[in-house]
């Protein structure tokens, strides 16, 4: 299979996966209205948050102009990642792309259709108290991220292996 073509089907699955939690939680339990419930407390409670910024909500706030302006982002960066994908060799860096570009298309879909992000996973243990909410696109995108630096730092050290 073409990295291009695994890319794709893992960010349809992430951006399936991601909008059905969405509709499950969100719609579904009607956190919208409930706001808080207590499913394995307080290592996950789902607390209703509509982000209009980045991670954390940075840069939110920034009204209609920041919102299409992360759209916009998030398709820019899904096209960067399919054209540079096409160099790939094995499994991990089209997987990770797809991640990514499935969680932002996931969190930028919701831009355009709600005018914010829908943020419902709340996650506190030992004492710690989290105070932010993100979502099953965020953890994609993260993970992504995660494993491309991880397979970079692994071609750098076989590549001083081989020296």
């Amino acid at each position: 299979m073409s990295p291009l073509k695994l890319t794709w089907i893992v960010a349809i699955f992430a951006l399936a996966l991601d909008q059905a939690t969405k509709v499950g939680v969100v719609w579904g339990l009607d956190l919208i209205t409930v706001r808080y419930i207590e499913v394995i407390p307080p290592y996950l409670v789902f607390v209703m948050g509509w982000n209009t910024g980045i991670n954390f909500g940075l840069f939110g706030g920034s009204g209609e102009f920041g919102r299409w302006f992360l759209v916009v982002i998030a398709v820019g960066v899904s096209v960067l990642l399919s054209n540079w994908v096409r160099k790939a060799t094995g499994w991990l860096s089209p997987t990770a792309f797809g991640l990514i570009i499935g969680g932002a298309l996931g969190n930028a879909l919701d831009r355009v259709m709600y005018g914010a992000v829908a943020d419902f996973l709340n996650m506190s243990c030992c004492g710690f108290q989290n105070p932010y909410t993100f979502n099953v696109a965020d953890i994609f995108i993260f993970a992504g991220v995660f494993a491309v630096i991880i397979q970079s730092f692994a071609e750098e050290w076989e590549a001083k292996k081989s020296q």
